[in-house]
């Protein structure tokens, strides 16, 4: 079902303030991992593992927040994408 077009694009649940298409730009990136539910995370983790491109710009984005000791939603992020570019 989320694989559905349909259901990304006009589901409420799934919208993020960037992530209007089925493109992870560094914005929706920082949106999902910012403020997904886990529905969301789950979506994000998947795109990771299938697409390096999608892997680097999540690293890119959490490198960002990486001087902040409260981001920790970040922290984790950066964790698993360098645990998975081995």
């Amino acid at each position: 079902m989320i694989g559905n077009p349909w259901f990304r694009l006009y589901h409420p649940r799934v919208l993020h303030r960037h992530l209007t298409h089925q493109q992870f730009t560094l914005a929706a990136i920082d949106d999902v991992i910012a403020r997904g539910k886990r529905r969301d995370w789950a979506e994000l983790r998947s795109a990771v593992l299938a697409d390096p491109v999608v892997l680097g710009k999540a690293l890119r984005v959490c490198h960002a927040h990486a001087a902040d000791p409260s981001a920790q939603r970040y922290h984790f992020w950066k964790q698993y994408a360098e645990r998975h570019l081995a």
